[in-house]
């Protein structure tokens, strides 16, 4: 061995820093999933929004709606025949302009709460009920009952009601139904008549099994503009109840003690739902892998050095592990340097710092800093790092 040398070997410049981020075809391979399950999202999203904007809620049947299930086709027919067309969303709007020559209309789409269907049953005019649910038929129709579902379609009247011989066909259906003694039954299904008409004190209460034969999408097929105009047009004022167009409003028409979406819910429903998170994370637990303590096994293939380092370094490099990275290499080095240089394990960073600047000739700091220094900013740092600290190994390994 000799001495230090009369010339101390230039310092190796740190090599530039080397842009080892992920390029655009990466980034573009490693997102494109996620965009493009974004992008059918977005897709789907906005064409069912284009599709749905121009509609508004509740319109059905509603005499101011001009799609192919609202009515105003009907309501510009009855005021051309001189009918007084009037919309209202509650009973007392509809009890402000009731009177002796007044029809009220009431589709299916109207909720109300039992007391404002007491106001309605008190009002003294005609009733013309269209679809009706349960509790709109016990408060303004009582008697009538739904015995099966009819299929809706062209039916005859075969019957003696003069609204319903003088349209002749129409198109009904809905429900069939039975009805008080007395009343007229027509358009026949096989399990009762369609549309029911009766006297019930001084009113004349009539109810058809589905409304399809006044709206815009039909009112000009077959016998169904006039069944319409002669059902709605009997009396001078028609008063169409139709649902709150304020949302708040429609919130607050609820019946005392109703039952939330929740408590509709069958019990049931939720002791399936609990076993099923039961099963699966038992399948979980059973599937999941143990931790547990290191299983050596020999390898089937004997495994080159190098190819070890490139996938250690993937890792790293995968996770930005930049701190792993330089005390796995500074650990390395100094493993290997420590017994070049003379020195004890349990020698300390200040004695190899001097040992190692003495022998190479390097800047006490820079060696420092290799060696002891914080982990390196950025990729390019750690590229550096790994070429210094070879640098110092090929100079002590020559000295």
């Amino acid at each position: 061995m000799t001495g230090t040398p009369t010339t101390s070997p230039a310092s190796p410049p740190a090599p530039e820093s080397t842009h080892l981020a992920p390029g655009a075809r990466v980034l573009w391979r490693r997102w494109r999933g996620v965009l493009i399950v974004a992008l059918l999202i977005t897709m789907t999203a906005s064409i069912a929004l284009l599709i749905s904007g121009g509609a508004r809620q509740g319109s059905e049947l509603d005499p101011g709606d001009t799609t192919l299930t609202g009515a105003k086709g009907l309501a510009e027919l009855l005021r051309e025949a001189g009918v007084e067309v009037v919309r209202v969303s509650n009973a007392t709007a509809a009890a402000a302009v009731a009177g002796d020559d007044s029809l009220l209309l009431v589709p299916h789409t109207v909720r109300l709460p039992p007391e404002q269907f007491e106001m309605l049953a008190a009002l003294p005019s005609d009733r013309l009920l269209v679809a009706p649910a349960t509790a709109t038929r016990a408060a303004l129709a009582p008697g009538v009952k739904w015995t099966a579902e009819a299929r809706t379609r062209s039916r005859e009247p075969h019957c003696a009601l003069p609204a319903a011989t003088r349209a002749g066909t129409a198109h009904t259906g809905g429900f069939a139904m039975t009805a008080p003694s007395g009343a007229t039954g027509c358009y026949p299904a096989a399990d009762g008549p369609t549309l029911v008409s009766y006297t019930s004190g001084e009113r004349t209460i009539t109810v058809v099994g589905d409304g399809g034969f006044m709206t815009n999408l039909r009112l000009g097929e077959d016998g169904n503009a006039a069944l319409a105009m002669n059902l709605a047009g009997s009396r001078g004022t028609l008063i169409w109840m139709v649902p709150p167009d304020d949302p708040g409003e429609l919130g607050a028409l609820v019946w005392p003690g109703s039952k939330t979406l929740y408590e509709l819910v069958p019990a049931g429903v939720y002791w399936a739902l609990l076993q099923l998170v039961i099963a699966v994370a038992l399948v979980a637990a059973w599937r999941a892998r143990r931790i547990g303590p290191v299983v050596v096994e020999r390898l089937p293939v004997a495994v080159r050095a190098a190819e070890t380092v490139e996938g250690r370094g993937r890792l790293y490099r995968a996770r930005r592990a930049r701190d792993r990275a330089s005390t796995a290499l500074r650990a390395g080095t100094l493993h290997r340097l420590v017994p070049r240089l003379g020195l004890t394990a349990d020698a300390g960073p200040e004695v190899i710092v001097a040992t190692l600047a003495g022998r190479t000739g390097q800047d006490s700091h820079q060696v420092r800093s290799a060696l002891f220094g914080p982990p390196p900013a950025d990729d390019g740092g750690l590229v550096a790092l790994a070429a210094y600290l070879d640098t110092l190994e090929r100079q002590v390994r020559d000295s």
